[in-house]
């Protein structure tokens, strides 16, 4: 069990440092937007229930998300993305800017703010619209990008690629950020999508999921066996895999051929919106507070535990990892 790998008081001593982190965030910032309300009734135009709208709530969502949980654990966070001239960029920047987060390193673009619009009936999800332009970012846009990462770098203890396959981490983007924090000795955790997957060699921890993974390699992932996993790392040229398993939790994958199941601490899943981008906060704190990548995953899947427990994308913050860790311990015992 996970309480059984690591003590408390290390959990802790991790959490405390990593209040003293800074990590840059560089991926697809988006707008998440829930209409919640009540479908009594069916509509006359066409089968699908009629929606009457009670509230409307904004989150920051993608990049901007997990910008949120690592300043949720008192560290600070620099996110370089890509931002539309629009209604949507505004509220992303206003929602950073209550988080008391700067927006200095947030481009410009002539394309819409990615914003994604769920539509919520008795806390369940009935609908989903998107409105973006998901084609990569033209070279000069993205060197923008990579300029003001460049700059953030500076103080950084960890990044974070954070691609949700809306177009700013291009494939030029991605060579020049991994190449600019190795020569800082900064580690690197990756959240990939299927668009570039093989192109974040150098990263510190990749972290796909079962699904994408196999898809990408176009074998099964043997976890008993993860020594059969030589060529997969030699192709994806990162020291760890972090492969997230649904309700099975996650596993953590080595180059050296070590590897550790962890599973799910949650006791209730409510919605699994945003559980990933909480996983990438917590290993970019945990590893700059000093964490090895085994300490990180077991504290970040403690993390994911309490957000699946909360409606939409949510912050986790370390006094509730903390009591996730002592439930499960008393569980466990």
């Amino acid at each position: 069990m996970p309480a059984h790998l690591i003590s408390r008081e290390r959990v802790a001593e991790l959490l405390e440092a990593a209040a003293s982190a800074h990590v840059v965030v560089i991926g697809d910032a988006m707008l998440d937007v829930y209409l919640n309300g009540d479908a009594e009734r069916v509509s006359p135009e066409a089968p699908v229930p009629v929606v009457r709208v009670r509230s409307r709530r904004e989150a920051l969502g993608g990049a901007a998300n997990v910008e949120q949980n690592v300043v949720a654990l008192g560290a600070t966070c620099t996110l370089a993305a890509a931002l539309g001239d629009d209604d949507g960029g505004a509220r992303v920047r206003a929602l950073l800017t209550a988080l008391g987060a700067s927006d200095g390193s947030l481009v410009s673009v002539s394309r819409p703010t990615t914003t994604k619009t769920r539509i919520v009936a008795r806390a369940q999800q009935l609908l989903r619209f998107d409105e973006e332009d998901d084609s990569d970012l033209p070279d000069t846009d993205a060197d923008r990008v990579g300029r003001a990462a460049l700059t953030a770098l500076a103080g950084a203890t960890a990044v974070v690629l954070e691609d949700y396959n809306k177009g700013v981490l291009t494939p030029r983007l991605i060579s020049f950020v991994i190449a600019a924090a190795k020569a800082r000795n900064i580690p690197v955790v990756v959240d990939p999508k299927y668009r570039h997957f093989f192109t974040y060699h150098g990263a510190t921890v990749f972290k796909p999921n079962r699904r994408e993974l196999e898809a990408a390699l176009g074998a099964a992932v043997d976890l008993e066996h993860p020594q059969g996993m030589k060529h997969a790392f030699e192709r994806l040229g990162c020291a760890h895999l972090l492969l997230t398993l649904g309700d099975r939790g996650m596993a953590l994958l080595s180059a050296d051929g070590e590897s550790l199941v962890v599973p799910t601490t949650a006791r209730e899943v409510y919605d699994v919106v945003g559980a990933g981008d909480t996983v990438t906060a917590y290993l970019a704190a945990m590893l700059s507070g000093g964490a090895t990548a085994r300490e990180a995953a077991i504290i970040a899947n403690f993390a994911a535990g309490v957000e699946v427990g909360k409606l939409g994308a949510q912050v986790v913050r370390a006094d509730e990892v903390l009591s996730a860790y002592d439930e499960w311990q008393s569980i466990s015992a």
